[in-house]
This record gives C-alpha cells, structure tokens and sequence, in this order.
C-alpha cells in the first residue's frame, strides 16, 4: 500500500464559536494568566540591539524552541503566521552579545553567585576559556590549544573512558550525525542525548508495540478525530502553538480529554495570542479532566480495558474492533486474561480514578470511530515508563485507532529536533537508520568505512555514576564533552552530579552560554568553547518536527552582535577528529552541510529526502502522513503486539504522598519567570490538595517541609486542584528528592517520581533537633582533618 503524503497547510475555521469562550470580558482581565501582548512587547524591548537580527531569525529560521516545527512564522498544519511565547524566550540566545570581559574573568567564587537565570542573561561565551586545577579564573585560550588539550588527553585514554552528550537546546540533525560518527570513529559508544530524560520510553515502548519509534499521526489528525486524548501532557504550556490546533480541533467537533494528577489551568483555559478570537475572549480547552494518580496510568488502562471485555460479554463488537485485532494485531487473548484477572478494587486504588468515571471513559472511547493519543513526561519519566505507554498502544490496537486519518499515537516531544537526535545515531542503543545490532553495525561500516566498537555504550545516567569508579576500572569516565545541557539542573541527586563533575580530568562545555555546572571544577581542567547557533550555521541545518517533518533552516545573516570565534557545532566535531587521528580522519571529514545530507540520506533510508533540502521553506516528512498506514506495522510479520503487564506497585504506604515534578514558565531547566502565570505559584511552592493539607493541619501558604531518605525539599503549601495524595514541586528545584541511579529498565531514562512524608516546617525543625531524619549517604562525607 503507498504512502499517503501529507497535505500541507489547511484553512483554519474562521467562524467564531461564543460556546468555547472562557469569558465575554476582553482578554481575560482580571484572571490568573500569561500576559502574552506584555511578554511579546518586553522580549522587542530586550532585542531592541539587535531587532532586525531577531526578526529575520522569526520570519526565516526554524523554531529553536518546541518540536512543533515552525519555519519562518509558517508550518504544515494551519494556514497563516504562527508564534509563541516559548519561542520568543528563547530568541534573545541568539542575538545577545558576548559576556563582559570583567564577568568571565571574574574570580570563579564571584560568578558562582550568579544562577543559571543570571548567566544566560549576561552574554554568550566569546571565545575559548580554560580553568586548570588550582586556578580562580578562566583564562583566554586560542581554538589550537584548546583542541590540542582535549586531543591529547583522548589519546591517552581507553575510550571507554570518555563520554559525549548533546542536549536538544537547537542543535541541527547535521550536528546529530557528526557526533554520533565522530564518537564512533574515536572509538566510543558512549555517546548520548537530551531525549535519554525526557522521550526516551516513547521509542521504546512504540518500537515494542508497533515496529516505529515515532509519532504515527500529525496535527491535522487532531482536527475532527471524536477524542484527542492528552495522557500526562501539559501540551499548552510546553508548546503554546499547539492551543491553536486544539482551537481548531474543537470548532470541527474534537472532544478534548486530559489524564493528569492536577487539573492543569493552561490545559482548561487558555488565551490564544495568534487567533483573534481566542485572544479576546480565551479558549476552554479540555471537556473533561481525569485526575489520576501519579503511576496510576496503568491501572486506569486496565480498566478500560476491563470495561471493555465485560461489554464484549454483552455484545461481540460493541468494543473491540475484531477485525482490526484479527488482521493487525498479536497477542489479544494473553491480553484478556491479564487484564480480566485485575480487580476493580486494585484498578481503583492504583488510578485513584473511581470504577463510575473509568466506565465512563471506557464506553467514550468504544463508541468513538477515531481517537488521537498524545503524551508527555508524566508518562514518561516512571521507572515503568515504556509499560505505561505500552499500554496507551494497547488502546489503539484494540481499537484500530491508527495508520488512517484522525487517528494515532503520538509521542508529545517538547523540544526542536530532539526527534532527530536518535534517528541520527547519537544514542548508545542506535546508530543512523537502525538498532546497535550486528546488521545494522555492519551496514554503517560499509557507509562510514572504519570499524565501529562493538561493546555497548552506556546511557548518561551510568556515564554519570562511573566517573566515581575506581582509578583503575576499564570503564572509569575521565573525560566528558557536553554539547550544551547541565546536569545539575537536570538529573537526579543534584549533590551527587556535582561532585561527579568534579571528579572527571578533564571537562569539556561546548556552548553558547555558561550554566551552573559549566562552573565546577575538575582535576586537570575545565574548557569551555563558544558554539554557533542553528541560525549562524553555515550552510543551514536541518531539525525534524514531532510529526516527523524534516525542516531547512538557512543561515541567517546580519548579526550585530556576532560572536566572531563561534564555530558550527559539527565543524568542531570534525577539527577534534582530525587531531585524535590524523591519519585516518579524512573517513570524517564534511566540508559542507550539504554534504552531511547527502551521507544522512544514505545512512537511514527514513531520510531520504533530506538531501533536497536546500532553502528557506524546505521541508519533507518521513514516513508519510501515517505510520502503519492500513495497520501494517513496520514489524518482522507487519503485526501490531498487545503487550501484558501487572499493575505497577508504587511502594507508597499510609500517610505517604507521591510527588512529581512540574515545569512553570520554563524551557527544558530555563526558567524565564518565577511565578507560574497559569496558576500564581512560585518555584517552592508545593501543589497539594486542600484536603490533604487539612488533615496534616497545613494552611495555605504555611512553610512545609517534604522528605524521604534521599533529601529534604522546604517549601510552602499551595492548594490546587489535583488527585489526593499527590504533590508536585517544580523541575528542577524538587530533584534533591530523587535518588540516583533508579533507571527505567527498557529506555534507562531515570524515574522522576518518589514517595515522600509531608510535615510542617515548624513541627519538623522541632523534631529534627531530638531525631536527626535525614540518611546519611556517607559517600558524600569528607572527614576533615583535626
């Protein structure tokens, strides 16, 4: 059967519809909510150097922000100009000039006063700096001495004792690729990216159940599907654009449904700055909210399942789609009995979701011919993350939701091109076109002419942990280069990484500006070097969207505050090469971006296509409109798989609460306000429900302390509509509640969920003088020298 191809852009409805205003009141005065003509006018005012820059960045770049993919202030979903707030926070990265000679060079103490928030507002990293041990400042270093530093350590290490990582902060598929060879070709598979802690068991999970580790649908599917299902996803906030297709999706008569533990104001009204309507008048998002627990997915599944198979008892088709299970699909009758032999009362207490409203869902989706499911992170970032959405594909292969307009999976990614990230190779488990096996290893050293290592590279995680190891294990990381990210802000056990980071010889930030972690000492020297921008990326790049569109963003010239020793981040992957092993390094060597194109459209066949790419406006899908178009899957007999699995158990005991982190007014751990304009919380406050805190006799806005083995978060109590005995604090400020190395066992991403015990401040202070609580982790302790 052939590939339907996507449409292109449609007409949005322009008939205005008063029955999904929020209020008759002009542009919601008086509410609890983003200020997005404010914003816009303020983002102007801070690119006020640098305007003309800035605007031709928004009307001819692709988004650096979300993975929505909007090209210049266009996309292939809706006709007419697009932009977001998210968007325009990220913009002044790319215009600001360069740090102040005075700050970089300030006395390391002084600069570490600064948060990540202030660092990014000073400037972008001029040039090449070096901190050797000792040394209280970064000193200037020419590009040759900085490279010959790193090349020369390299060459005296096993490389299964250096580690790379690139984060999702706009870097291009071509940048992807050539990390990933060059990693390669030096000898490492230890080689990984942003999507290991975020996306990481959507691939998994969807590779498990369908053959393909992508979105199976697009945007366009959202218009006129019965139900757009939004499992764990707070798709409005992470990617404002998107309200605009839900608008769209709702006037063709889409029914929005949210499954999340806290009723997410942005996800129930929102103000549409990009549609007239909306921004006059706001848009009520979802018709209805699920409120389950966190972990409870599963549970809440099964129950609709359940549901399900009791109705086929009634009467055979009345939920099933039979013909779609019998054709397309394995394993339905190990399914059933799993799922039949689960109590409601398990269900029940697991989803915190009652046996009425489960039913309720459960016949909604029965009677529905088509149903889109998106995702995020609250299904994402579980230690049974690939089994939670695992079952979400369950769903739609019972129900032959999928491979046809107006319905599918699709894996709500939050970042630009962090889809491509895999699909280029920079990922221990993969390389270009396919999995880390024998086949595919063989078939990339046909392309790339130089034996790749066979052992398996470890995801970032473990790459963190085995700086510690012993001086003498095989496997000790004593070089890290990072291309971008900060772990600090990101990973679990934030103590821990410090002192990880700390530990490595040498450290390597290739960046546009500094974070907190770029801050750290090492043992034999910190370097810091100044990256380019997508936009200052010659020749252009390309990023692919989370409808798997491949997009050109072309070199954008005119920047007044040009960081003159910038390099394209490929083009310093290669100089490194070249000086790790001259002799052979011609095997690496791009002299173009096109170039990089025309071997990524060799090396996965998905790609083919991008070698096309030229101009401003480029852009192809991978795949087709659909994935398992007419339900073949991309699998080894072309069969969707029903996948089995037990409720999970949370460890959670009586009194205890389940916690999770949330973002506010943030892009990945950039945070742009400190108070959420959604809901009016501030970084430390603690989301509860009301009556939770009443029965710890907690009032609102009281100083409250959260805890468990692994740390101690100090907040306030701020009450909010989410399930009971659930609580969220904000990313990344909650993650000293994490404990490391708890790994999700298919995609490694670490589980950002824990049980906690909540006190008030006082009475725990109080306690804490008597009963010292906290568990001592004795490898952090230092003895200090009488």
């Amino acid at each position: 059967m052939g590939e339907t191809k996507h449409q292109g852009p449609i007409n949005a409805t322009k008939t205005p519809q008063p029955k999904h205003w929020v209020s008759p009141i002009p542009f919601g005065l008086g509410k609890v909510k983003p200020q997005h003509f404010r914003d816009t006018m303020k983002i102007a005012w801070d690119n006020k150097d640098n305007i003309g820059y800035a605007t031709r960045i928004l009307t001819k770049g692709v988004c650096d922000g979300c993975a929505l993919g909007v090209s210049g202030l266009f996309d292939q979903t809706l006709k007419g100009p697009h932009l977001c707030t998210t968007r325009m926070n990220v913009l002044r990265l790319n215009t600001m000039p360069a740090l102040k000679e005075e700050i970089i060079h300030a006395d390391i103490d002084q600069l570490r006063q600064y948060s990540s928030t202030d660092l990014r507002k000073l400037g972008r990293i001029p040039y090449p700096l070096i901190r050797r041990r000792g040394e209280r400042k970064f000193s200037r270093i020419s590009w040759d001495e900085a490279m010959d530093v790193i090349a020369t350590k390299m060459k005296q290490l096993d490389p299964k004792q250096y580690a790379f990582y690139l984060t999702s902060r706009g870097i291009t598929n071509e940048s992807y690729y050539v990390a990933g060879k060059v990693a390669r070709f030096l000898g490492t598979n230890n080689i990984d990216n942003a999507s290991r802690i975020c996306h990481s068991p959507s691939k998994t999970a969807l590779k498990r159940s369908i053959g393909v580790g992508a979105s199976t649908a697009n945007y366009q599917d959202w218009f006129g599907t019965d139900v757009l299902l939004f499992w764990g996803s707070v798709a409005s906030n992470s990617s404002p654009v998107s309200t605009k297709y839900m608008l769209e999706a709702k006037k063709r008569g889409t029914k929005i449904i949210v499954v999340n533990p806290y009723s997410e104001p942005a996800m129930d009204k929102y103000w549409i700055p990009s549609n007239l309507e909306s921004a006059l008048f706001g848009t009520k998002i979802a018709d209805d909210f699920y409120q389950v627990n966190i972990g409870g997915d599963i549970a809440l599944i099964h129950g609709i399942m359940k549901h399900w198979f009791e109705m086929e008892k009634q009467n055979h088709g009345s939920a099933i789609n039979h013909t779609f299970v019998q054709e397309h699909v394995n394993g339905y009758e190990e399914l059933k009995i799993k799922v039949e032999e689960q109590s409601w009362e398990d269900i029940i207490k697991s989803s915190g979701v009652t046996q009425e409203r489960i039913i309720e869902l459960s016949e909604l989706l029965a009677k529905s011919k088509n149903a889109v499911f998106a995702w995020s992170l609250g299904l994402t970032m579980h230690s049974f993350a690939t089994d939670n959405i695992s079952q979400v594909a369950n769903l739609a292969l019972l129900r032959g939701f999928l491979g046809r307009k107006n319905n599918g999976l699709m894996p709500f990614r939050g970042h630009s091109s962090v889809q491509g990230s895999g699909e280029m190779g920079a990922d221990p488990f993969v390389l270009p076109g396919s999995g880390f096996d024998a086949q595919n290893i063989n078939r990339m050293e046909q392309i790339w002419g130089f034996e790749i290592p066979k052992w398996q590279g470890d995801i970032v995680g473990v790459t963190l942990e085995n700086i510690v190891l012993p001086d003498i294990h095989e496997r000790k990381i004593k070089l890290y280069y990072l291309s971008g990210g900060n772990f600090l802000e990101t990973m679990p056990d934030p103590d821990f990484v410090e002192k990880a980071l700390s530990e490595l010889d040498i450290r390597v930030h290739q960046d546009i500006i500094l974070n907190t972690s770029t801050l750290v000492d090492a043992k034999e020297a910190v370097i810091v070097l100044p990256a380019k921008t997508r936009y200052e990326q010659e020749g252009g790049g390309t990023s692919t969207s989370t409808e798997r569109m491949v997009y050109f963003s072309p070199e954008i010239e005119g920047n007044k505050n040009l960081i003159a020793e910038a390099r394209a981040e490929w083009k310093i992957y290669i100089d490194l090469a070249k000086r790790v092993k001259p002799d052979t390094a011609h095997l690496v060597e791009f002299k173009s971006g096109q170039e990089i194109r025309d071997e990524i459209a060799k090396a996965n066949k998905d790609y083919e296509g991008i070698q096309h790419l030229k101009k401003q406006g480029d852009v192809f899908q991978w795949g087709g409109a659909w994935l398992c178009e007419g339900g073949i899957c991309p699998t080894p007999d072309g069969r969707g798989k029903l996948i089995s699995i037990d409720i999970p158990d949370l460890g959670k005991k009586e009194g205890q609460f389940i916690v999770t982190s949330r973002r506010g007014k943030q892009f990945n751990s950039m945070v742009y306000k400190e108070t959420d304009p959604f809901n009016g919380a501030s970084r430390y406050d603690v989301l509860m429900n009301a009556k939770d805190a009443s029965h710890l006799s907690i009032a609102e806005g009281e100083g409250i302390v959260v805890y468990n083995g692994f740390g101690v978060f100090q907040g306030k109590a701020k009450f909010v509509n989410i399930a009971r005995g659930n609580l969220e604090v904000h990313f990344p400020e909650g993650n000293f509640l994490l404990p490391r190395g708890r790994y999700e066992k298919y995609a490694g991403i670490p589980d950002y969920n824990i049980t906690v015990t909540v006190e008030k401040a006082d009475r725990y202070n109080a306690r804490k003088d008597v009963q010292y609580i906290e568990k001592r982790i004795e490898d952090l302790e230092v003895d200090i020298p009488q």
